[in-house]
C-alpha cells in the first residue's frame, strides 16, 4: 500500500474535504451548511489567530485553513505542509484517507504543499511490528486549476523517494549492512534507470582508501563503496555534480566507544547522508531531470572488535594525506576523504557531500537546520540556502576562517582527525578540505537526519532530509 494524489475538476460528496481560503467569504453556501458557517464564524471571534477549523460530519472531516497572508511566502507553505500533517492526524484518528483538497487561495503552490504535508505525515515504519491497526496512507484529490498534472507527478515521485529514504535510515544494521545496502542501490538502479557499481574490499584496496580501510578494521563485515550515476542525453552540464553521502550504517565510536546514555540507540542512523544520496538520485532519475549527477557512498560499520584501530595510529587517505587518528569516533570524516578525493576523477562542476558528522551541529541547530560550510561560491551558496528555504531543509553557513586550520595539525602526520571540542564542527569540515579540490559544500545533517519526537510531517525516526533539498536544487541548477 502507498499514498495516492491526483487531480479532480468535481467535488465528491463522500470524501473528507479541507478548504484553502484566503478568508471565509469565499466558502460558498454549497460548500458548508448555514449552521457549519456560524460555528466557523464563532470559533474565528473567539480566537482572532486562529487559521484551522475542523468540522465533522461522522463519515468524514471538513476542515477549512485560512493561511496568514501577513508572512513570507515560504513560511505560508511550509505553515501549509504542516498543517497538511495535521489534518492527515485528524483523519487517521477517524480512520478516513480519502480526501479532497480545494484550493480557493492565490496560492499556486498551496494545494501540492498541503498534499506534500498529508502525504509525508501519513509515513510509518512498521516493517518489524507482529501487529499493526491496518496501516492507511491518504487518497488525496487535488482541486486546483494552478496546478499541472506534471507538478502532481513530480510531487508523487519526490515524497517516494523520501519515503524510501526514510526506509533505509529506519532499517537496522542487522538487516542493513555496508554490503546490503549496496545490494540496495543496485535494485534501485535496476529499477529507475540509473546506472550504480559497487566496490568490494578487494576493490577498495587496491584503490588505497585507506580511510574506509581503517574503520572497517573492527568489523567482521567488509566495507563498500558505490557508484551511481544520472547521465541523461540532455543533461545541461558537462561536468557533473558529485553528491558524497556517509554510509556508516552503525556508528558504536569504536574504540573510543559510546558511553553517554542514551547515545548508540540511534547510531543507525548514521548512514543518513548515503541514504539522502540514494533518495536524491531515485527522485532525480524517476523525474528524468536534465543534469549529469554522481554519487558516492562509502559505507561500513565502526566496532570496536578485530584489529580495530586505535588513537595514536597513522593511516594513509586515497590522496596520499597522512592522517593522525586522535579519536576513533571521528570516523565519518575519514570515510568521506577517500571519497571525495575519489571525485577528482569524475572532474566535478560540485561536489556536496551530506553527512551525521558531528555532535557539535546537533547542538548548534538542534533538529530545526543543518550546518553548511565550504569552498563554493557565494552565489552557489545563497542558491543552495534559497532552495532550503523553500522546502524548509535550511542551511546555516558557519564560518570557515583560516584560524581553524592550525586546529587539526599534527605532530607526528600531516593532519590529525580532531581539533577539540570547540568549533567541532568547522574542523571537521577543515579536516574534509584537505581533500577535495573542486567547488565543495559539506552539510552537516546530524541534528534533522533523525528525530525521536513526531514533528509534523517529519514523523519519528528518519526524516528523509536532504532529499527535498539536493532534487530541488539540482532542478534549479538544470534550468
Amino acid at each position: 500500500m502507498s499514498f495516492s494524489i491526483n487531480k479532480i475538476s468535481d467535488i465528491s460528496e463522500d470524501k473528507s474535504l479541507v478548504f484553502l481560503v484566503n478568508d471565509l467569504t469565499q466558502l460558498k453556501s454549497s460548500d458548508l451548511s448555514a449552521d457549519e458557517m456560524v460555528y466557523i464564524r464563532r470559533k474565528e471571534a473567539a480566537d482572532k489567530k486562529n487559521r484551522r477549523f475542523f468540522i465533522n460530519r461522522l463519515n468524514r472531516l471538513v476542515a477549512v485553513l485560512i493561511p496568514d497572508q501577513s508572512i513570507k511566502l515560504n513560511e505560508r507553505i511550509e505553515w501549509l505542509r504542516r498543517e497538511g500533517a495535521a489534518c492527515w492526524n485528524k483523519l487517521k484518528e477517524e480512520g478516513l484517507k480519502q480526501v479532497q483538497v480545494v484550493n480557493l487561495t492565490d496560492m499556486k503552490l498551496a494545494g501540492l504543499a498541503l498534499a506534500e504535508g498529508l502525504v509525508l505525515g501519513a509515513y510509518s515504519f512498521e516493517k518489524y511490528k507482529s501487529e499493526t491497526k491496518g496501516t492507511l496512507f491518504p487518497e488525496v484529490g487535488l482541486l486546483d486549476e494552478a496546478i499541472a498534472l506534471s507538478q502532481v507527478e513530480e510531487l508523487i515521485r519526490v515524497c517516494r523517494a523520501v519515503y524510501l529514504t526514510r526506509d533505509l535510515v529506519n532499517e537496522p544494521v542487522g538487516t542493513l549492512n555496508a554490503v546490503k545496502l549496496g545490494s540496495e542501490v543496485m535494485s534501485l538502479a535496476n529499477q529507475y534507470g540509473f546506472k550504480a557499481e559497487v566496490f568490494n574490499k578487494a576493490k577498495i584496496e587496491a584503490m588505497k582508501m585507506g580511510g574506509l580501510l581503517a574503520v572497517n578494521q573492527g568489523s567482521i563485515d567488509p566495507p563498500t563503496f558505490t557508484v551511481l550515476e544520472w547521465h541523461p542525453d540532455n543533461a545541461v552540464n558537462s561536468e557533473p555534480y558529485v553528491l558524497v553521502g556517509k554510509g556508516v550504517v552503525f556508528d558504536t565510536g569504536g574504540i573510543n566507544l559510546k558511553t553517554p546514555p542514551g547515545s548508540l540507540d540511534t547510531m543507525k542512523c548514521d548512514m543518513g547522508g548515503a541514504a539522502a544520496v540514494i533518495g536524491a538520485f531515485v527522485a532525480i532519475a524517476a523525474n528524468k531531470l536534465p543534469v549529469h549527477v554522481v554519487g558516492l557512498i562509502p559505507a561500513t560499520d565502526n566496532r570496536p572488535g578485530g584489529n580495530a584501530i586505535v588513537p595514536g595510529e597513522v593511516i594513509k587517505m586515497h590522496n596520499g594525506t597522512t592522517v593522525e587518528v586522535m579519536n576513533t569516533d571521528a570516523e565519518g570524516r575519514l570515510i568521506l576523504g577517500d571519497a571525495l578525493s575519489f571525485a577528482a576523477n569524475y572532474k566535478p562542476r560540485l561536489v556536496i557531500d551530506l553527512a551525521t558528522l558531528t555532535g557539535n551541529a546537533a547542538i548548534a541547530l538542534g533538529e530545526h537546520g543543518t550546518v553548511g560550510m565550504g569552498t563554493a561560491d557565494d552565489i552557489i551558496m545563497k542558491k543552495l540556502a534559497d532552495v532550503g528555504d523553500e522546502v524548509c531543509e535550511r542551511v546555516v553557513w558557519f564560518p570557515f576562517w583560516s584560524d581553524y586550520d592550525d586546529l587539526i595539525k599534527s605532530e607526528v602526520a600531516d593532519i590529525k582527525n580532531v581539533g577539540g571540542r570547540e568549533g567541532g564542527a568547522i574542523t571537521a569540515g577543515k579536516f574534509l578540505s584537505h581533500f577535495v579540490d573542486a567547488p565543495w559544500l559539506h552539510l552537516d545533517i546530524a541534528g534533522p537526519a533523525f528525530i525521536l519526537k513526531r514533528a509534523n510531517y517529519r514523523g519519528i525516526g528518519g526524516t528523509g532530509v536532504g532529499v527535498r533539498l539536493l532534487y530541488h536544487f539540482l532542478k534549479s541548477q538544470s534550468k
